[in-house]
């Protein structure tokens, strides 16, 4: 009998082994998926795969799908008061949800946990207080954390930042005094150790954003200044057009401030020069703003720079005096003339043969700088005809011939001397006009110092620096 009992002894401790030996199995596996002190990985909204199938025992009872299904929802984290029943393979769930997205996760899990016939899903979404401010903190929260962890590289990027700035500033005035010997402008020295100082800003900005792991910033700030600075061209070309116009006259200086010059019909006296305009007075004392970019563009006349100038005018002679008598009598004139130049010398050329003269063009040099060249042309036409009146020569006045197709009636009488015009029997002029000045015509000195008299006493119509 107890030889009998042995075998049946082992065969229940047998069975009993196979009976536990699974469930043994799956505590462990519950343990290796979280071991106790280990921190729980957070689960993003992001990650909302599920498995195939969910693994339970091997004994496919409803409480153990239940248990399962609990303990993995409860882990997520993302349902509140959840609870799970299971009924002969019928999941039921309910609870709270936060997202539309957890509540429709938690059907798919249970729809593939093994042994599962249906999915009852009654988990609704969370209503959230309107002064519920959980969002807010834990927002605030995240920002702040994210402060405290930018900081220390937010304070080298500052303090690198200002080295920058000192550097840029360092390299501006080094630029400048490199350049005050070899550039005279100074608008364009300015310009220039400008732009070096801002070359040497914008790359050390381009590292700062570099080192701060804003890769992409700095990239857009280096290519966002050529496009900005392209789009500020287009959309000021003519402001940028009479500046950097001001830039050229300023190194070029095709004409100086005093200067008589003539630009597009206008001629003036040279006031200053702008970042926009030229300002130049009339001999009628009138101011004339004209664009850089239009004198730039333009031809300049500078009736200045060579104050030796030429003057000539015409005189119309008769046919019947003789040319070359005509002509030394003029060029006398001329040469003894104090204001005309010796050399080069005074000429006095045939012109033309027109209707009723010989028309005579003489021509001499004047030095502008001590003399006014209107004032010696006067003098000249005046002591000319003078010469010539003297000489016999006679200027006679253009001859016009008048035809009459229905004849012209003439009717003779006999003066009565009653009336009329008188006419005096000497032609003689009762002042001397061969003087050499006339008091109408002044001392024949240069204005031009009234002019800048004028200009002293005036209003200026623009500022800004003078660029010459």
């Amino acid at each position: 009998m107890d030889s009998f009992n042995l075998p049946r002894q082992h065969l229940r401790r047998t069975s009993l082994l196979f009976v536990l030996l699974p469930c043994l199995l799956a505590a462990f596996a519950g343990a290796a998926d979280t071991e106790p002190g280990e921190p729980r990985a957070a689960t993003t909204s992001s990650e909302l795969s599920v498995a195939d199938s969910i693994a339970v025992e091997r004994v496919t009872a409803d409480d153990a799908i239940a248990n399962r299904l609990r303990a993995i929802l409860g882990a997520t984290g993302w349902f509140a008061s959840v609870q799970v029943r299971v009924d002969n393979g019928i999941v039921f769930l309910t609870g709270e949800a936060q997202k539309p997205e957890h509540q429709a996760w938690a059907g798919t899990l249970a729809r593939n946990a093994q042994g599962v016939v249906a999915v009852v899903n009654n988990i609704t979404l969370a209503t959230s207080s309107p002064w519920d401010l959980s969002p807010t903190y834990a927002q605030l929260q995240a920002m702040a954390a994210a402060t405290f962890r930018a900081l220390p590289l937010a304070l080298l990027a500052l303090a690198l930042l200002g080295f920058t700035w000192l550097l840029a500033g360092l390299a501006a005035t080094a630029s400048s005094r490199l350049l005050i010997r070899r550039v005279r402008t100074r608008l364009l020295r300015d310009m220039l150790s400008r732009a070096s100082a801002a070359l040497v800003f914008i790359l050390g900005l381009y590292i700062v954003l570099r080192i701060a792991g804003l890769t992409s910033l700095a990239v857009t700030v280096v290519g966002g200044t050529g496009l900005l600075g392209l789009a500020i061209g287009f959309a000021f070309r003519d402001i940028a057009e009479n500046f950097l116009a001001s830039i050229l006259i300023s190194m070029q200086r095709p004409f100086a401030v005093g200067d008589f010059i003539e630009v597009k019909n206008h001629r003036g006296f040279v006031q200053k020069v702008n970042t926009r305009a030229t300002l130049i007075m009339t001999r009628d004392g009138n101011h004339v703003q004209i664009p850089n970019a239009i004198i730039y563009k333009n031809e300049i006349v500078n009736f200045t720079a060579n104050p030796r100038t030429r003057q000539e005018f015409t005189v119309g002679i008769a046919y019947k005096d003789a040319i070359a008598a005509a002509q030394t009598a003029a060029l006398d004139v001329l040469r003894q003339h104090p204001a005309i130049l010796d050399e080069p010398e005074p000429l006095v050329l045939v012109d033309e043969l027109a209707a009723s003269t010989v028309n005579l063009r003489l021509s001499y040099w004047v030095n502008t700088a001590t003399y006014d060249a209107q004032k010696v042309r006067s003098a000249a036409i005046r002591l000319v005809k003078t010469a010539f009146e003297q000489a016999g020569i006679s200027m006679p006045g253009e001859v016009r011939e008048i035809t009459f197709p229905a004849g012209l009636r003439v009717d003779l009488q006999e003066p009565s001397g009653e009336a009329g015009v008188t006419f005096p029997s000497d032609s003689t002029p009762t002042a001397p006009d061969n003087v050499g000045t006339h008091i109408a015509e002044g001392d024949l000195k240069n204005t031009d110092s009234d002019i800048e008299r004028q200009a002293q006493a005036s209003r200026l119509p623009e500022g800004g620096e003078n660029l010459l």
